[in-house]
């Protein structure tokens, strides 16, 4: 009972929930529940869809927490000074542009397939920091950071992608309500306001003008999540309202939010689907994007930047495990998903982007673990040859 106390607490809990409702959906999809299956997303509850309502409802809660953990890496992790940003933060870039050209070279010659473009740049951090996780120690603790900073960088790149690239048409009297109420937001901050309820009333202010605006309704979230206070005193009391919420939410996000929108967004039917759409330009823009541009934008990134001497080598690193960390980031499942849904309308092109990505993302978690695995033992021989020359 203990062990799976643990385990529900672990930072990989994520990961394998994704993975299971991601399962759960596709066998679904192809069973005989099919119908049942893809009817009830289109079940209407109120003014949105029932998937409608996970995709801008649950998903501004995930971005709420992605932004908490964001502002909390800026402000106390590895994320708190510019020597610590300036590696993480470049090999971001580089791993979203390299991903990018590699779906343009691709699929981005047609005109109905460009769109895609942002779908194999995203990490899915809730898995990879899974895998580094459930490596243990064959890992270095630099990797381990690199690759959580790294995520949250890339988290951020997303979501500044999505807010300019994935809105509809802007709704100026709507956009204008958002602002004012990120002013109010911004207001009860500065006032030293630190119960939850104000910013749990706005919040929700926010999220309707934003919806409505045209800009997509998960940014909210992240507006939400930077303006919360990070520190304060409550009669005389000490209190983390940063830490509490993201503390409170991170249950919800790995245990019912990604699993949520993984099921109900992963399944894909194979019933139409035959061997020559493997080759499908959205296919491989996206399959190759995340197992061949992830990888060589983020490694060469550290490669020219330590060679350079711009950077100082990770501690206690190798170069294989900087290789086998960047593979890692080629998993894009829950970030990547949601932007296949902004990108595609529902349909054959949708449905190719999705198995992109799962071919895509299990080959580089797959490849990753085992190149990781591979450095570990090199690490453990070189230190049982040093030990015995001594």
């Amino acid at each position: 009972m203990n062990k799976f106390k643990t385990f529900l607490q672990s930072d990989s809990i994520g990961g394998v929930s994704l993975l299971l409702a991601a399962i759960l959906g596709v066998i679904v999809a192809n069973s005989s529940f099919a119908s049942v299956y893809f009817n009830f997303m289109q079940i209407h509850l109120g003014p949105l869809t029932l998937l409608e309502w996970v995709n801008d409802g649950l998903m501004a809660l995930f971005f709420l927490y992605v932004g908490l953990e964001i502002k909390t890496e800026m402000i106390s992790g590895e994320l708190n000074t510019n020597s610590k940003r300036l590696l993480p933060v470049l090999a971001a870039i580089a791993g979203v542009l390299a991903p990018a050209l590699i779906y343009f070279l691709i699929a981005g010659v047609h005109p109905d397939y460009t769109h895609g473009w942002a779908i194999p740049t995203a990490t899915d951090i809730a898995f990879a920091i899974g895998i580094i996780t459930m490596l243990g120690k064959r890992v270095s603790q630099a990797m381990k950071a690199f690759l959580s900073a790294l995520a949250v960088i890339d988290d951020l790149i997303a979501i500044i992608v999505i807010a300019i690239f994935y809105g509809a048409g802007v709704n100026l009297p709507y956009l204008l309500g958002a602002v004012v109420t990120t002013a109010l937001l911004v207001y009860t901050n500065k006032q030293g306001y630190l119960r939850p309820i104000l910013y749990v009333v706005l919040g929700v202010v926010l999220w309707t003008f934003v919806l409505r605006s045209g800009v997509h309704a998960t940014i909210a979230g992240v507006v939400l999540a930077m303006t919360i206070p990070a520190i304060g005193k409550i009669e005389g009391r000490t209190v983390y309202p940063l830490h509490a919420w993201a503390h409170k939410l991170k249950h919800w996000v790995n245990l019912l939010i990604i699993p949520v929108f993984s099921f109900l967004n992963a399944g894909v039917s194979f019933s139409d689907f035959s061997s020559h759409q493997l080759f499908h330009p959205v296919v491989l823009g996206i399959s190759l994007g995340l197992i061949l541009g992830k990888q060589f934008g983020i490694f060469s990134a550290v490669y020219i930047l330590v060679q350079s001497k711009i950077i100082k080598m990770p501690t206690n690193t190798s170069w294989i495990e900087v290789y086998g960390t960047s593979i890692v980031c080629g998993i894009g499942f829950t970030m990547s998903l949601f932007v296949a849904t902004l990108a595609f309308a529902p349909g054959l092109t949708q449905e190719m982007a999705k198995v992109g990505i799962f071919i895509g993302s299990i080959v580089s978690g797959l490849l990753g673990a085992s190149v990781l695995f591979l450095a570990s033992a090199l690490k453990k021989n070189k230190g049982n040859s040093s030990i015995s020359k001594s």
